[in-house]
Formats: C-alpha cells, structure tokens, sequence
C-alpha cells in the first residue's frame, strides 16, 4: 500500500534561497524570510541594535537608522561547492533596512572532473530607498582543476539603495603549492537602477575572468605576476559615503613614480593621522599589496592584490577600522571576516 502524503510538493529547488527584509509599523524591521536548500545554508543570529543606538551624540544618518540590524551568514554544507553545483540566492531589502551578509570561512571550490562541468552562484540583491548592504565575506577559493563562475547582480531602486560590498579570490590552497591552477574562474558585479514603472539602466559592470586557457601558451600563475589575490571594494550611498571619502582620500596620498624622496631632507613631524597612514603604507609594501580608487559614475570602485591573503585581508580590516564609520553603523559584525 503506497504512502500519499497530505503535504503539497516543494516547488523549491535545490540550491535556491531567498532572504526578505521587511518593516512592521511603525518602524520594525523582520527577517520575514529566510529559507534555503542543499547545498545552500543559511544562518540568521539575533538582530542587534546599531551601535550606541538612540544617543543623542550619534549622527544624523546614524540617527535615522533602523532599531535592529539583521546578519545572515552564507553556507554550503560539506564546507565548499562541489563540481556542478549551482547555488541561486535572492534577496530583497525592504525601504530603511539594514543587512549584513557574511561567511564563516573562505568559499571553497572543490576539483572538477571535467572543465565543461562547471559550478555555478548566482545572487540577486534588491535594495529599496535608504535601505543598505553591507557583504564583506572571505574570499573565494578555487582549488586546482575546478571551474567556478559567479554573479552578483544589484538592483537599486531608483538608485536609492546603499552598498559595500567585496568580491574577492585566491590563488587556491597555497600550502599545497595550488597557484591560480584552476581551470577556470569567472566573477561578474552589476549594479542596476530600477524606476517605479519597472524600467532598468545599467550603472556599473565589473568583470573578472581568469582562464587556463589564454591567448598566449604561459600558464595562468605565470601571467598573475605572482599575486596571490584580486579583489574589488564597491561603495555607494550616502550611509557609505565617508567610506568613500576615506578611500579616495588615501589613494591620493599614495606615494607616486617619480616623487621626490632624496633622503637627505628632514622630515617635519607628523600628525597621529599621517604616522598611521605611514605605518600603513610601509605594512603595504611590505605585503607586496597594490591598490587603487576611483569615482565611477556615483560609485567609489577600489582595485586591490597582494602576495598573500593575509596582506590584502589586513590591509582592507585596517582601512574600514581606522575610517570607522562601518563599525560605528553597523557594529563589528559588519568586519567579521577582515580580522
């Protein structure tokens, strides 16, 4: 006698998720949705206030916040993306919400036994007016002999939305001796501006495509000038604006090709904000870390690599850390994975 469960059939699909901010009257805002299928996990903690919530010493924009801020960590179960994985997530921000989106380590990509199977994470993220995003996860992981594209794709309503967001990846498992032996890697950021009737314009397109494959016959390690990352900072909005400020305003101080520096001259003494923007630069260098800033049509898109993880994750954690207007906005869950 066969079973007939009373239950209707799921209709989700495996990989999907959806995360819905909404806001209760007055002024509440719910993680209304939260749901997801293998081999997608999500983990929603307890909202928690803005930091210093309510004083009256804090600014306007803070001042204006939302009473809660609400985390969602992104998962895969087994620790990594196997080898045709596709994973699909939408999320939507619901007007004056604030998210935090992060990762509990780097997303892992395992082996694949054929580049033409490739894996595959899509995410879609709508953003109401004075609603903000801030996703600063680990970075991406290819392991030798997989091949991985993902997409990020922003739909800002009438351009109103708030974003910081970075995308970020490695040479693979160094300590095995990986060095950018994927076969294939390929990363796309959008961020487009949708008016009330529906209509979409495109504002911003980033790229990164890493192949094996190349119009020349080096491998891929052999063209990457023995960087061990790349990396992209996107910011935009009024809530990220001193972010944006900061940015531009240290790539401008950036010691340039062919500035004096004869040794010979005394150097006057420095204020606490131009020895911490020494110490900084010297850790840069040290790190063999490259990077540079730009207004781009209302965004504040950073460029940035290092010989080693550890020198852009540092770099990046420093910089948020010393503005400090993300930690005082968001509090420090904001920077989990930079530290």
């Amino acid at each position: 006698m066969s079973f007939i469960s009373p239950f209707g059939a799921s209709t989700s699909k495996p990989g999907n998720g959806s995360i819905v901010l909404d806001v209760l009257y007055p002024d509440k805002p719910v993680l209304s949705t939260l749901s997801y299928q293998y081999p997608l996990k999500l983990v929603a903690p307890d909202p928690i206030p803005p930091p210093n919530y309510g004083k009256e010493e804090q600014s306007v924009l803070r001042a204006n916040a939302p009473p809660l801020i609400h985390t969602v960590f992104l998962l895969t179960y087994g620790g990594g993306i196997v080898a045709g994985d596709s994973i699909n997530l939408d999320v939507k921000l619901d007007c004056n919400t604030r998210l935090i989106l992060s990762t509990q380590g780097s997303t892992k990509i395992f082996k694949t036994p054929s580049p033409d199977l490739v894996s595959r994470q899509h995410m879609t993220i709508h953003l109401k007016q004075d609603s903000a995003l801030v996703y600063l996860p680990d970075p991406v992981q290819p392991f030798a002999d997989t091949a991985f594209a993902q997409s990020q794709i922003y739909h800002l309503e009438n351009e109103q939305g708030n974003l910081c967001v970075c995308d970020w990846v490695t040479s693979g498992r160094s300590a095995l001796g990986e060095n950018w032996d994927m076969y294939e890697y390929k990363s796309r950021n959008e961020v487009w501006t949708v008016g009330d009737t529906g209509e979409k314009r495109l504002l911003l397109r980033d790229n990164l495509i890493l192949s094996k494959h190349g119009k020349t016959d080096l491998p891929l390690s052999s063209r990457m000038d023995n960087y061990a990352v790349f990396g992209t900072l996107i910011i935009r909005g009024p809530i990220f604006s001193s972010i944006s400020e900061f940015f531009l305003d240290e790539f401008e101080a950036l010691p340039r090709i062919g500035g004096r520096n004869w040794g010979d001259e005394v150097q006057p003494e420095l204020l606490p904000h131009e020895q911490r923007r020494h110490e900084r630069q010297q850790r840069e260098k040290a790190d063999g870390l490259m990077w540079s800033a730009a207004n781009v049509r209302g965004f504040v898109l950073v460029k940035f690599s290092s010989r080693e993880v550890e020198g852009s994750r540092n770099w990046l954690g420093d910089m948020i850390r010393e503005e400090g207007s993300v930690s005082q906005a968001f509090g420090e869950r904001a920077i989990l994975c930079l530290k």
